[in-house]
């Protein structure tokens, strides 16, 4: 069953850089807690309307979005850090969002937003999504079901903060 508005996000790991350049291991709560963040999911990094109109949409609308109160923009999918690093240093993301690596699907499935994409060759992935989270509870949750980037595009993130 997937996750709903007032659910509480489960607790997992996830891989970010560190400052060093080092991966590091982060917690959902270290990433929540006590913080009003904007949180989207892509398919995966360089894909498409990923790479060409949902990262870069949060990207453009960043100052707006930390305007609208949000204490961090973060971006979840289920590549590897690396992946992620090198995408958010390409498209300008790096130092505005939050990369937030889900390699093995983990978040992905705890929330029940995982889509299996075997058939493209693609594996587990996550499916695309935003959702406003403060201090750790879902208070909106924006589901694409067709392969758009619409209910969770930056704008509608704008718009329902």
């Amino acid at each position: 069953m997937a996750i709903k508005v007032g659910d509480r996000l489960p607790e997992t790991t996830f891989r970010t850089m560190g400052e060093d350049g080092v991966p590091k291991e982060t917690k959902t709560d270290e990433v929540f807690g006590g913080k009003k963040v904007a949180l989207f999911a892509v398919p995966g990094a360089y894909t498409p309307t990923c790479h060409k109109q949902h990262l870069p949409g949060y990207v453009q609308n960043y100052e707006q979005l930390k305007a609208k109160g949000f204490d961090l923009i973060a971006c979840t999918s289920t590549n590897d850090i690396f992946v992620l690093t090198s995408w958010a240093k390409e498209s300008g993301a790096a130092g505005k969002i939050l990369m937030l690596a889900d390699g093995s699907a983990e978040f992905a499935k705890k929330i029940g937003l995982d889509v299996d994409l075997f058939a493209r060759g693609m594996g587990v992935r996550s499916k695309r999504y935003s959702m406003i989270v403060e201090d750790g509870v879902v208070k909106s949750l924006n589901v694409e079901e067709a392969p758009v980037h619409d209910k969770s595009s930056a704008a509608t993130m704008c718009s329902l903060a």
